[in-house]
């Protein structure tokens, strides 16, 4: 399974390569299979694993495979669990990425309590951005995530970084609060800075709504989208597509 997943994977420019699963099934066993492969070359290398969650309702079926699939793995027990971005909710809250990650499968993961560090974006969100800066720094130093994974949305923000947001421009930090006028609401995020510094980037895009955008950010040459902004020399940003995700690009 390994040889064939990893044949899939074409290589789009400098910064960007691509996974194309040919159903929603596979693409998801491919996300998870892939994940715990980068978990254990990391265990191997260092000694634990750096991992940074993303909401979405894709993220919420991986997270949910990894916990029917994998929950016995022995890379959990060194895993460090961050969030790339949150909303300001409190944590008990529906629409709280750490809630989804936590119902979907993360409470069965035996990840020790320790190690989880959940985004308090809740309440006095800019002070806690700089916390979970620190925060960040302190457990990892240097090297940051093993993994980042991050989403697109319809209008091609990634994390929670939307269009024409302050956030998008910020070159000097790893966390902020970024507020974000079309939804009237504050969101903390991790930056660009942040992700492109990270091992292993992965974006998910799912489902025959994202063909079209999917399609437009591909043919672009100039960065018109913030999630253009994704991906660095060395660490290539993989998106892993489904078939209808990818119904609109031109296969050789």
């Amino acid at each position: 399974m390994k040889n064939l997943f990893y044949s899939q994977i074409q290589p789009l420019d400098e910064k960007r390569k691509v996974f194309i699963g040919k159903s929603e099934k596979e693409t998801l066993v491919f996300s998870a299979h892939y994940l715990m492969e980068i978990g254990k070359k990391a265990l191997q290398a260092k000694g634990s694993f750096s991992l940074a969650l993303s909401g979405g309702s894709t993220p919420k079926k991986i997270f949910s495979y990894l916990e029917k699939n994998y929950a016995d793995s022995p890379i959990w027990k060194k895993t460090y669990l961050f969030w790339s971005d949150e909303r300001a909710v409190s944590p008990q809250d529906k629409e709280s990425n750490y809630k989804m990650a936590m119902d979907a499968g993360f409470s069965k993961i035996p990840i020790p309590k320790s190690h989880i560090f959940r985004m308090k974006a809740e309440k006095d969100i800019e002070k806690e951005a700089k916390n979970y800066e620190k925060l960040i720094q302190e457990k990892l130093g240097s090297s940051l995530f093993d993994l980042v994974m991050l989403g697109m949305g319809d209008d091609g923000h990634t994390a929670s970084l939307f269009p024409e947001t302050k956030g998008l421009n910020v070159k000097d930090r790893l966390v902020i609060a970024n507020y974000v006028p079309q939804k009237n609401t504050w969101r903390m995020s991790v930056t660009f800075e942040a992700i492109n510094q990270s091992q292993n980037i992965c974006l998910y895009v799912l489902g025959e709504n994202k063909a079209k955008m999917v399609h437009e950010i591909f043919s672009l040459e100039q960065e018109k989208y913030p999630v253009q902004k994704v991906g660095s020399f060395s660490a290539p940003a993989l998106w892993i597509l489904d078939e209808k995700a990818a119904s609109l690009l031109t296969t050789n």
